[in-house]
């Protein structure tokens, strides 16, 4: 049996659940342009998908291979906490001996 909090290792299942999230977006997108067929809304759809994906790579790639290298995020809301609470954990960087003046 498995639970729904339990992390996800299965390949396989995990190929499904990135198609079956693709297919959702593709399904709402379209559902969306059948009742306002316009140009416009295409276009806005479009740059909403791909802010969405630039803003998940960010959350997830650059702060935890950039900013927070010691950190690793399992979800958006791991994420909301980390910003909440980010100062608190701050380590101070260690200067080098040749740099100071």
């Amino acid at each position: 049996m498995v639970r729904l909090t339990q992390d996800l290792t299965s390949t396989k299942w995990i190929y499904a659940k990135g198609f079956l999230f693709m297919l959702l977006s593709v399904v709402a997108g379209l559902l969306i342009l059948v009742r306002m067929p316009r140009w416009d809304i295409l276009a806005l759809l479009l740059i909403c998908a791909w802010a969405s994906c630039r803003a998940y790579y960010f959350a997830f790639y650059v702060i935890e291979h950039y900013v927070d290298p010691g950190f690793r995020f399992s979800g958006l809301f791991d994420f909301v906490r980390y910003l909440m609470h980010r100062d608190q954990k701050r380590v101070p960087v260690q200067e080098d001996s040749d740099q100071s003046a």
